[in-house]
């Protein structure tokens, strides 16, 4: 049975050597969900390769992948909150001292 760092190395290996990459970049403008993680096949041909495994990795990738940007999108919120209360703070100072 193959290790997960093993199939990584045979992966990095192959698309350095070939000109056309292991993963295709995702179409479009939008990132990689995790579920086109999860539903991505391959043709396994190199021996020695366990499918379940390849399956288990990529599932493991995917939930990665979305605790990473669960926590990118609450960040840009407290970025916004953040924002607005400065926002609101600096106006509330400026009405302040310009009535004195």
């Amino acid at each position: 049975m193959v290790s997960v760092r093993n199939l990584i190395r045979r992966l990095l290996r192959r698309s350095a050597t070939s000109p056309e990459p292991a993963v295709p970049p995702p179409s479009g403008p939008f990132p990689l969900r995790p579920a086109q993680i999860r539903e991505r096949c391959f043709n396994v041909r190199w021996h020695g390769l366990d499918p379940a495994e390849i399956r288990t990795f990529l599932h493991r990738v995917a939930d990665e992948l979305a605790t990473a940007q669960a926590a990118v999108a609450a960040v840009q919120e407290e970025n916004v909150r953040i924002k607005d209360a400065l926002r609101a703070w600096q106006s509330a100072q400026s009405a302040r001292y310009r009535y004195r």
